[in-house]
C-alpha cells in the first residue's frame, strides 16, 4: 500500500525497525525538550502529515519499551487517524510513572499501524438473535 507523506520535520520518515514490524515509529519534532512530569500529558507534534487511502485507518499505539522502562504511554490508545484527516500527526503522551521523563526532538515516541476498516450500514430490528453468552459482559464468561 502506498501512503503519501509530507515530512516537515528534520527527522527521517517513519520506518519499520525490523523486517516483521507491524508498526512504523513516529518521532517527536519539538523545538526544545519537554519535561513530562508524573501523571502529566502532552500533545507532542511530529511534523508529519499523511494521506491515508480510503478504507484504511492509522492507529497510534504506545512503544512497549517506553511503557515498560519509563511508564510512558499513549492516551486514547489506540488513537485513530481517519482517512480524511490531513493535519499534522500529534501524539498524546502521558507519564504514568513517579519520575519525570524528558522527551527530546527525534525521539521515537509511538508506533503507527495501518489497518483496513469497513463501514457498516445499520439494520434496525426490534430483537437481536440469541447466543450462549447473551448479555454477559465485563468479565462474564457467559456460562453460569
Amino acid at each position: 500500500m502506498e501512503v503519501k507523506i509530507v515530512n516537515n520535520s528534520n527527522n527521517p520518515l517513519p520506518q519499520y525497525e525490523t523486517i516483521h514490524s507491524s508498526g512504523l515509529d513516529l518521532r517527536a519534532f519539538i523545538s526544545e525538550d519537554i519535561v513530562l512530569k508524573s501523571l502529566e500529558r502532552y500533545l507532542v507534534p511530529t511534523g508529519v502529515f499523511i494521506s491515508i487511502p480510503e478504507g484504511y485507518e492509522a492507529q497510534v499505539r504506545p512503544r512497549s519499551g517506553l511503557a515498560f522502562k519509563h511508564g510512558i504511554t499513549v492516551l486514547n490508545s489506540p488513537g485513530t487517524i481517519d482517512a480524511d484527516y490531513r493535519g499534522e500527526l500529534k501524539v498524546i503522551l502521558v507519564n504514568l510513572s513517579k519520575d519525570d521523563f524528558i522527551i527530546k526532538s527525534g525521539e521515537r515516541i509511538c508506533q503507527l499501524v495501518f489497518s483496513k476498516v469497513e463501514q457498516i450500514h445499520w439494520n434496525q430490528v426490534s430483537v437481536l438473535d440469541e447466543t450462549l453468552r447473551g448479555v454477559g459482559g465485563f468479565g462474564h464468561t457467559g456460562f453460569v
